[in-house]
């Protein structure tokens, strides 16, 4: 199931100091397989120093445009983020999955749209911005855009550009947390940044929907700002690039073993875990070909059915309770704890 292809990179282009985009060459038989929505992503598999790494990149092109291009920012003690930023370069091949993923925006309706994004989170609300502008004449896009300084801001050029190209249908409000710029916000995205876009800066608009990407505490952030400000939970659209840290208190509570039925590619596989483990460390342990990308909740590429038994997550910022109730599961993030459980990777 965790189906990769080889591509070559095309491209790579420097957007900052410390981050590049890549952008994949897609042979016309993988075309149909490589089609995505603005606000996808795609999983990279490289090998390196002996080890493999997978690394979940959001998709910053749009749709419209027939490239696929990630933005991967450098990060600090980062291992892959490092090579893609200093030792990748076009004619080099890398193997990647198809696009995936939920943070996406559709449809054609008049819409206004506003998106809250830090750092490297800017690289899907490209996508989205492009498309929002793109398929309807009437549609707006606000953009609140945290980082550094302009310099170490990702795709400033191409945010500059679209200002010129849509004029009176998208907006930038930009927030630097180490530069003093004019026309911009000084510090982080917190609550304030967001009740003056909303009660100042865009008084009296109402917006269809919010896209927030970034780091966990700016999105819980700007979430509980919305929501004071009225806005209802289903307007509001989120995708974390970085996660706090959870302690697994849960896995020092439970005792025993739990007998696993894993379906995958229509064929059957059982082990026997200790229920201390997560269900994907378990079944990869096996060899067995399970899809997974990040390992740390923040993605939903190893999301299974689970069709017997019980689990509970050590984190959820992803699944929905609708998803939760029809038995969807975070393969990394559970733990069984009932003897048996039955997991369906087939059936999402």
């Amino acid at each position: 199931m965790s189906q990769f292809h080889a591509l070559k990179i095309a491209a790579v282009d420097k957007l900052t100091p410390n981050s590049v985009a890549l952008t994949f060459d897609i042979p016309e038989n993988l075309k149909d397989k490589f089609s995505f929505k603005a606000g996808q992503y795609i999983t990279l598999k490289h090998q390196l120093n002996g080890k493999e790494l997978r690394r979940a990149y959001s998709i910053s092109s749009p749709p419209s445009s027939g490239k696929l291009t990630v933005g991967i920012k450098k990060m600090e003690d980062g291992t892959f983020s490092v090579y893609a930023n200093e030792s990748l370069k076009a004619g080099d091949t890398i193997d990647v999955m198809a696009p995936e993923g939920r943070f996406v925006f559709e449809g054609t309706a008049p819409k206004k749209i506003a998106a809250f994004a830090a750092g490297s989170g800017i690289t899907p609300i490209m996508s989205i911005a492009q498309t929002v502008l793109e398929s309807n004449p009437e549609n707006t896009f606000v953009l609140v855009f945290g980082n550094q300084s302009p310099e170490e801001t990702m795709y400033f050029k191409t945010i500059q550009s679209l200002k010129e190209r849509y004029g009176e249908r998208f907006f930038v409000q930009y927030v630097y947390s180490r530069s003093n710029e004019e026309g911009a916000l000084f510090g982080r995205i917190e609550r304030s940044t967001v009740n003056f876009v909303l009660k100042n800066k865009f008084k009296g608009v109402e917006f269809d929907a919010f896209y927030l990407c970034g780091p966990e505490e700016m999105i819980e952030q700007v979430t509980d700002t919305l929501k004071d400000n009225g806005v209802s939970k289903e307007k509001i659209h989120f995708e974390l690039f970085t996660s706090d840290d959870t302690e697994d208190e849960l896995a020092e509570a439970l005792e025993g073993k739990t007998e696993v039925e894993v379906l995958l590619d229509d064929e059957t596989f059982t082990l026997i875990m200790d229920k201390k483990e997560l269900v994907l460390d378990a079944v990869l342990k096996q060899d067995i070909d399970a899809p997974y990308s990040c390992q740390g909740g923040v993605c939903s590429t190893c999301i299974a059915r689970l069709v017997e038994g019980k689990v509970e997550m050590v984190k959820n910022q992803i699944l929905t309770d609708g998803e939760i109730e029809e038995g969807f599961i975070l393969t990394c993030q559970s733990h069984p704890i009932t003897a048996k459980i039955k997991i369906d990777y087939d059936d999402v």
